[in-house]
């Protein structure tokens, strides 16, 4: 069956989804599915993954910059001293989702996040023991969550994290580049894939 695919005003092949809002093409183009190894940003991404939770993509990424400078740039040790204060500062703050529970996660997550990096030197050396070997990847963009997913976010749960379930988890692994996503005739597949394979695994 012949996959998806949509043309860019370049004229080149896409994934669909990448037509579906005006910030969607660079994104994918320049981010989604490149592997990501430091610790920050794969922090902002959960971060960013569990605010979406029930929400649309495009209303986070607009908001990205503002999510930012909100939460400190996402530096897990600020966010992990953050108080009921910032709460009540941040659920004033209409730049971002104002949101009490997911405030609350994601700083309960950074907290949490300091605990993992303590015992498993970081996060992103968590985060990509859960890789999946590639007869465990399903065809591109045909499932929402996958085993390696819901290991992961069981793992994450069980240590305390909180709106990191696995269709959540599966979007950050999608996005971070520990499975390359990108649909067969999408022209991001091909860089993607040789990111992959120059990336050095934590």
């Amino acid at each position: 069956m012949a996959e998806a695919i949509v043309f860019a005003p370049d004229g080149l092949p896409r994934c669909p989804w990448s037509a579906g809002a005006p910030e969607f093409l660079d994104y994918h183009d320049t981010e989604w599915g490149f592997p990501v190894g430091e610790d920050q940003r794969l922090f902002e991404k959960l971060c960013l993954e569990s605010f979406q939770s029930g929400l649309s993509w495009r209303t986070i990424l607009v908001k990205r910059e503002n999510f930012r400078a909100a939460f400190h740039g996402f530096d897990v040790a600020r966010m992990a001293r953050m108080t009921e204060e910032d709460v009540a500062r941040l659920l004033q703050d209409a730049g971002i989702i104002r949101h009490r529970g997911k405030i609350e996660a994601v700083i309960n997550n950074a907290r949490r996040g300091e605990e993992l990096i303590d015992h498993e030197g970081s996060l992103a050396a968590f985060a990509w023991s859960y890789e999946p070997r590639p007869e465990e990847l399903s065809e591109p963009q045909t499932v929402s969550t996958s085993p390696a997913s819901v290991a992961m976010s069981k793992e994450l749960k069980k240590r305390g994290w909180k709106f990191v379930g696995p269709t959540t988890v599966f979007a950050f692994m999608q996005a971070m580049g520990l499975i390359n996503d990108h649909v067969h005739d999408c022209i991001s597949r091909t860089a993607a894939e040789r990111a992959r394979e120059e990336f050095q695994r934590p």
